[in-house]
């Protein structure tokens, strides 16, 4: 029997609670799974997960042996929920909430940055678009020479907690992450009796080629080579798609834009970029696919795979929903199954296809100012158990989004993946 405060070998739950640590007495009152959920600002099927695989399950009980959350389990998630915001991987994220000394918590008001699970402190949360942030300076830094510095944590980074409880709920904002080599942010193994059916385990610990740089991506769509943009933009199996698009891809679209181009007929730098991202994400999607089969794994419409799919859907008015396509080439990087919605579809269409699909999650994905939010509502109002997950930057269409505990928005790329993942992974 191993002690809580430790995650078995396998990821999992550790076997059997520790008797000494229930007999402690609970601060404050006992929660249900929803009124946590609203707490944290997560679904509660998220909670739910927590608890089924990590053990950062409800303590209490109440009449009729309903379990509830006490103080104690709030503080130990409100400590995983600020890891796993920072960008460290869930499963260290739960080993460090179960370790923690939650008597230094109150989990009813601010809770004060944990000495040990991460360096420096920050407040509020970072403006940047869905994809993520990145640099603001003249380029982009070299991710992949970016090493982890000695203990495990990332540095700069504080273990933000999440917001306090009010009497209107509100969704938090999430933090961009920065990804890079071998930090926590980046896909790591998952544990051993968790891996997902289509994961093959190779480590990604890099976010771009050797040498590719912001510069040189955007050099080469202004000089419209092609041969040079599929080369620096390849995915590798060491690189991982969730860090590639927020810290290579988007800022190159981002540096583009501020560019005045004289182009020849038929050159447009915005459309070679884009189709150079484009084919780097389907080709690394099928050697990643070939390579899982190859080792073992069912193919991709094995109803296995197809259990725990995630429909993203991107707004109507989007031309070309990048963003979309690098979020199911990251879930699938991991194992997991993604589609995206292309083509019209209209509100009626697209609850056709959630009803016939029955997917784990919905995502929407939108980089526009004040994108069009109907599929949202009306799935939530046909479905209203479903995680949805909004990624949009920009704040001006939060009101149209239903408030809900299973509707989820946010604002990084990163947080995005991570949330997902915690849902469909």
């Amino acid at each position: 029997m191993t002690p809580r405060g430790q995650i078995s070998d396998d990821g999992g739950p550790a076997d059997g609670p520790d008797v000494g640590a229930a007999q402690q007495p609970a601060k404050g009152p006992s929660l249900t799974v929803a009124a946590v959920a609203r707490r944290l600002g997560v679904a509660p099927a998220t909670l739910r997960t927590w608890d089924r695989r990590y053990g950062l399950g409800p303590s209490g009980r109440s009449a009729g042996s309903h379990r509830r959350y006490t103080g104690d389990d709030v503080a130990r998630l409100l400590v995983m929920r600020g890891l796993t915001i920072e960008g460290v991987a869930p499963v260290d994220a739960a080993q460090a909430a179960l370790e923690a000394d939650v008597s230094r918590i109150d989990p009813w008001g601010d809770v004060p940055h944990l000495s040990g699970s991460t360096s420096g402190s920050t407040s509020g949360s970072t403006s940047g678009s869905t994809g993520g942030s990145s640099p603001t300076g003249d380029d982009a830094p070299d991710v992949a020479a970016q090493d982890r510095p000695a203990g495990g944590a990332p540095q700069g980074r504080g273990a933000r907690a999440a917001e306090p409880a009010e009497a209107t709920p509100r969704r938090p904002l999430l933090r961009a992450v920065q990804g890079g080599a071998g930090q926590r942010g980046s896909a790591g193994p998952e544990p051993a009796g968790h891996a997902s059916p289509g994961r093959l385990d190779v480590p990604m610990t890099f976010a771009a080629p050797a040498g590719a740089t912001v510069s040189d991506i955007v050099d080469a769509a202004i000089a419209y080579d092609e041969r040079a943009c599929d080369e620096l933009l390849r995915i590798g199996p060491e690189i991982d798609p969730g860090v590639w698009w927020p810290n290579l891809v988007e800022p190159a679209f981002r540096r583009l834009r501020e560019r005045t181009v004289l182009a020849g007929p038929g050159e447009d730098p915005a459309v070679l970029l884009a189709n150079a991202t484009l084919h780097a994400l389907r080709r690394s999607a099928r050697e990643r696919e070939d390579a899982a089969v190859a080792a073992g794994a069912p193919p991709a419409n094995h109803p296995s795979r197809m259990r725990k799919i995630v429909l993203i859907f991107a707004a109507p008015e989007e031309r070309l929903p990048l963003a979309a396509h690098a979020l199911a080439a990251a879930i699938a990087a991991r194992g997991g199954t993604a589609r995206i919605v292309t083509g019209p579809a209209n509100t009626h269409r697209s609850l056709e296809i959630v009803t016939m699909v029955r997917p784990a999650a919905v995502v929407a994905v939108s980089s526009l100012p004040r994108p069009e939010l109907d599929v949202v509502d009306a799935t939530h109002a046909a479905n209203p158990d479903l995680p949805i997950f909004v990624g949009m930057s920009h704040d001006a269409a939060e009101v149209d989004i239903p408030l809900a505990a299973n509707v989820l928005r946010v604002r990084s790329f990163t947080g995005l993946l991570h949330e997902v993942l915690a849902i469909a992974g």
